[in-house]
């Protein structure tokens, strides 16, 4: 019996409770309820708000606990927290007490997966770098199955998996934060102070990351980036084998007066390279870290040339009036709006958004070097103009540069429209999360697109 087929067996009659009803936890639910588990979903929303998801799971036979205290009885044989709990959270604590076994839609698909697992962290190019592994990997000819934060939920698909396949998956601090099993090759990109607001220090923010490859066999491979101190220094903790990429010739993967070199030969120039921005160039050597002894060279440089990005990530939105609209909503911390900012010259920036507890100082620079006028919206547009006005304060740079406050995103890409002159880009590039007007990055990304679309 495969180890899919020993789960769905062993949730027959158990009573388990699934907390967050969101889009990803739907299908789990589906599959807890096909066979044989007494569900109960757990949501804040209140039934109303729930609306189709609501009636469907109430169809499928699950029981809805909502509102605002809808964690007080939390109960259940096993339960499923949603990735953005805390493990700690008090409910869960009790639930624990009670005799309740805590787990997460990711740590049982590890348990599960019958195929290898290439799993990819850090705090800026996560997504990037796993949709280049999966891009190279599927046309080098391997069946690959893409999950975590991107793609769709695994577990419910674990039938369609054989073990010839691979899984590549993007993980995150929280999907990682209680991971008992690592990735068969496990991939960070970078690691930055990042969601301070729900890890109680940067150090434990880290320690969540290296669950990734913490509990590798011998045979495990850790690829670590030798341009990030953090990144690098994870090396020393690996079980098995690390793979370095980076700017130095003495790195298994390099590049060099713009081309890149894959233990000891030349894969591709750096020109190859469709989507711009150094940072996608790491993303590349990444990638290509990776799929070592799995991809073709041909595929690693077919890809490059056809790759044009990932939705809401300096994504092209269109030219209007001799002016570039781009799209890099995923930019949720001040580093990765760094990084975005890097690629252009001066441009007119739409950015803000909600706080997560990390500071700003780094971007006031960037500000100041690479933009001509800021449009700032969200609760976080007030600290990001502090930044600049530091900077500027210190060096005399960035002193003509405009910033102007908006309440609403029809608002900031007006104002954007009209501080632009043909030949300038317009910019959405955050440098801070979507939650205080919306539920998600894409979200907010698709807004952006959909307003300068009707422009």
């Amino acid at each position: 019996m495969s180890k899919f087929n020993a789960f769905k067996n062993y949730v027959k009659g158990k009573k388990i409770g699934v907390v967050g009803i969101g889009i990803s936890n739907m299908p789990l639910i589906e599959l807890l309820c096909e066979n044989g588990a007494i569900v109960t979903a757990y949501d804040k929303k209140t039934e109303d708000k729930l609306g189709e998801n609501g009636e469907k799971l109430k169809k499928m036979g699950a029981k809805l606990v909502c509102g605002e205290n809808y964690l007080d009885n939390l109960s259940g044989d096993i339960i499923f927290k949603t990735p953005g709990m805390r493990f700690d959270h008090s409910a869960l604590i009790n639930a624990r007490e009670n005799g309740s076994i805590i787990t997460s839609e990711m740590e049982v698909f590890f348990e599960v997966c019958p195929s290898k697992i290439i799993a990819v962290t850090g705090s800026d190019g996560k997504t990037t770098t796993t949709t280049l592994i999966y891009k190279i990997l599927t046309e080098s000819g391997y069946n690959c199955h893409l999950g975590g934060n991107i793609g769709t939920p695994l577990l419910c698909r674990t039938d369609e998996i054989k073990e010839t396949d691979i899984a590549v998956l993007e993980l995150s601090s929280f999907q990682l934060h209680t991971m008992k099993k690592s990735a068969d090759v496990a991939v960070v990109t970078n690691i930055s102070p990042n969601h301070l607001d729900m890890h109680k220090s940067y150090e434990e923010y880290i320690e969540a990351k290296c669950n990734i490859f913490l509990n590798q066999n011998e045979d495990g491979v850790l690829v670590v980036n030798k341009a990030n101190d953090v990144s690098y220094s994870l090396g020393k903790s690996a079980k098995g084998n690390v793979t370095v990429f980076g700017y130095e010739n003495s790195c298994d993967v390099y590049t060099e007066n713009g081309e890149i070199f894959a233990f000891g030969e030349k894969i591709m120039d750096e020109a190859d390279i469709k989507i711009p921005g150094k940072h996608n160039v790491e993303n590349y050597m990444a990638a290509i870290s990776a799929t070592k002894g799995l991809a073709k060279k041909e595929a690693i440089i077919n890809v490059a040339r056809t790759f044009g990005g990932v939705e809401h990530r300096i994504e092209f939105v269109r030219e209007l009036d001799g002016v570039r609209y781009y799209n890099s909503s995923i930019d949720s911390s001040p580093n990765r709006t760094i990084n975005t900012l890097k690629v252009f010259d001066k441009v007119v920036l739409i950015t803000g958004g909600k706080d997560k507890g990390i500071s700003y100082d780094e971007l006031g620079e960037w500000l100041a070097k690479k933009t001509k006028h800021i449009v700032l919206i969200g609760k976080t547009g007030p600290v990001i103009k502090e930044s600049l006005d530091k900077y500027v304060k210190e060096t005399g740079i960035g002193a003509d540069i405009k910033t102007e406050f908006c309440q609403n995103y029809e608002e900031a890409v007006s104002a954007a429209r009209n501080a632009s002159e043909k030949g300038d880009v317009v910019l959405l590039s955050n440098a801070s999360t979507s939650f205080d007007m919306f539920n998600n990055f894409e979200e907010r990304g698709n807004l952006f697109k959909n307003i300068v679309n009707n422009l």
